[in-house]
């Protein structure tokens, strides 16, 4: 029982940027620290893999310059849509604009955390809110996974 509410918890702080699961195979998959660089997708081969941001989106969220969205998962109006992509952009940058650009496009950013190759934090608006996370890609030469969680809020 101990064990099943311990990963239960640990699944539920995981749960803002990604979902709980045991693949591994998964770029926004749940992990000690969020999204799983292991099988990102470079730079170099995101073109061919792009897609548009959906409707649901919040439209003035300033993904970091250059980012390439090649995975979108809609996952209904209670865990939102998370939007997984990447630059070239070295991670400090990517950290820089994503602290600078937020507030000044209107979004509020919260209970961030900030490590040597990852960081991310809670973020909210006046109709959305959610978890971006950022990583360094060790594989791809210097880029930076970008993934983001949106839901409208009620």
């Amino acid at each position: 029982m101990i064990r099943t509410v311990a990963a239960g918890a640990a699944c539920v702080l995981v749960a803002a940027t990604a979902a709980c699961s045991s693949s591994g195979g998964d770029p926004d998959a749940g992990g000690s620290h969020g999204a799983d660089v292991s099988n990102a997708v470079c730079t170099k081969d995101a073109a061919t893999k792009k897609v548009d941001l959906p409707a649901g989106f919040p439209s003035g969220f300033p993904l970091p310059s250059g980012t390439i969205v090649y995975k979108v998962d809609e996952r209904g109006a209670d865990e939102g849509i998370v939007v997984t992509g990447v630059t070239s952009t070295p991670f400090k940058t990517v950290l820089k604009s994503l602290q600078s650009e937020l507030p000044a496009k209107g979004f509020r950013a919260d209970n961030g955390e900030v490590e040597p190759h990852d960081a991310e934090s809670d973020w909210a608006s006046s109709a959305f809110e959610g978890r971006w996370a950022i990583r360094e890609i060790p594989q791809c030469d210097g880029d930076t996974l970008v993934n983001v969680v949106a839901r409208a809020t009620s």
